[in-house]
């Protein structure tokens, strides 16, 4: 009677484990991929003009080589670049699209953009030279019928209408389209001139961080180092996080930790009422065992202990399948991408996996220690089992 039970026991304590490690592992890379995209447009933290208008017209600071190595000297930054931002108007023959021309120099790190390049390279940048090669997203190149190699008019809205001529050099695809039909990637000459800035005028600077936990420290050193100072304009400097930058992308990842609560409870829930269950049925089943062992003079503890131990063997088990079950399909998914997903809704084009060795093992911790306190609620039946009414029921 109790072999089913024992098993629909295992196998919910397998299930409900497996399914965790599934759901934290994918909410985890969920987050961490939408996080790099954002960090690759936008850098860890922006130093730019305090008097900043919230737009991408913005007012110029004056960095020179020293001002940028001190940055690049605090502890925990990986890289330092310098950008100018512009909105503009790409002009075909057939249609038209705004967009925002991000200017990089010669010091951009282009680690995320060649690891979305599909086709093309990135550009060559040099600060004697003045390139006419721009980096577009896919998003872009389709909707304007441009290729590798194809020139188009860029038009910019100032005291009066401006144009420059620029050539497809390299096609990105991030797979965030509020992004990629957005930003196009230029040298930075070609907007500095346009806003008769000088070489050492930027609209801010981008700081790469080691690591996403390090932001705020970073941001707190940079602060410390510059919050006082001015550059030869009088012009004093704001720090802000991605974070601060994209609130509303952020606090949508931070809502997704709600979903994955949600599932560990109700999983933990299922797992708890298995163990219940299939330890009740096992001390029902063994009734005139416990009454024999009372009635020889074993107490209530020693023998709810020797059923406690019993369903922690079977817990060992279950968690066992359960780890195995859900570290299996995870690498599966992360090496083989068998299941897909609308990349203009999720805005990754599979499911992401990040198997994080830290949250694997306090789930583990967390589901034995909360199956252990489960065990000790049943084995109370016990001390109410009378040994005079089981041997006479026998």
């Amino acid at each position: 009677m109790s072999r089913p039970a024992v098993k629909i026991a295992v196998a919910g304590v397998a299930t409900g484990l497996a399914i965790m490690i599934l759901a934290v592992s994918i909410i985890l890379g969920f987050k961490r991929e939408i996080r790099e995209k954002v960090i690759g447009f936008g850098s860890h933290v922006q130093i730019s003009n305090f008097d900043g208008n919230g737009t991408y017209e913005t007012y110029p600071i004056k960095v020179d080589k020293k001002f940028a190595s001190e940055i690049a000297e605090i502890a925990k930054v990986k890289h330092v670049q310098r950008i100018v931002t512009k909105p503009a108007i790409i002009k075909t023959e057939k249609d038209f699209q705004g967009i925002v021309i991000k200017g990089i120099g010669s010091d951009f790190n282009w680690d995320f953009f060649k690891k979305n390049l599909i086709k093309g390279d990135c550009l060559q940048l040099a600060d004697s030279t003045l390139s006419k090669g721009v980096l577009i997203s896919e998003n872009l190149a389709n909707m304007l019928s441009l290729d590798i190699g194809d020139d188009f008019l860029c038009y910019f809205l100032q005291d009066q209408i401006r144009a420059r001529k620029f050539v497809v050099s390299g096609i990105f695809n991030t797979n965030i389209s509020e992004y990629d039909k957005l930003f196009v990637l230029a040298d930075m000459q070609h907007l500095q001139k346009l806003n008769k800035w000088n070489s050492d005028q930027i609209s801010s600077i981008e700081v790469i961080a080691e690591d996403f936990d390090c932001i705020e420290d970073v941001q707190f050193s940079i602060f410390s180092k510059i919050a006082n100072r001015f550059d030869e304009n009088g012009t004093t400097y704001q720090i802000k996080t991605i974070q601060q930058i994209s609130p509303h992308i952020f606090g949508w990842l931070d809502m997704l930790d709600i979903n994955a609560w949600v599932i560990l409870f109700l999983m933990l829930a299922v797992a708890g009422f298995n163990i219940v269950s299939g330890l009740l049925i096992l001390i029902l089943e063994k009734t005139s065992t416990i009454g024999l062992l009372k009635a020889i003079g074993a107490n209530d503890w020693t023998i709810r202990k020797i059923f406690i131990f019993q369903s922690t063997f079977l817990i060992g088990k279950g968690m066992f399948w359960g780890n195995v079950i859900g570290v299996l399909l995870c690498l599966l998914q992360h090496f083989s991408h068998l299941i897909p997903l609308d990349p203009s809704a999720y805005y990754v084009s599979t499911v992401p996996i990040s198997l994080d060795v830290l949250a694997w093992l306090l789930l583990n911790i967390a589901t034995a220690s909360i199956a252990f306190i489960i065990l000790i609620i049943p084995s109370v039946v016990i001390s109410k089992i009378s040994p005079a009414q089981t041997i006479r029921f026998e």
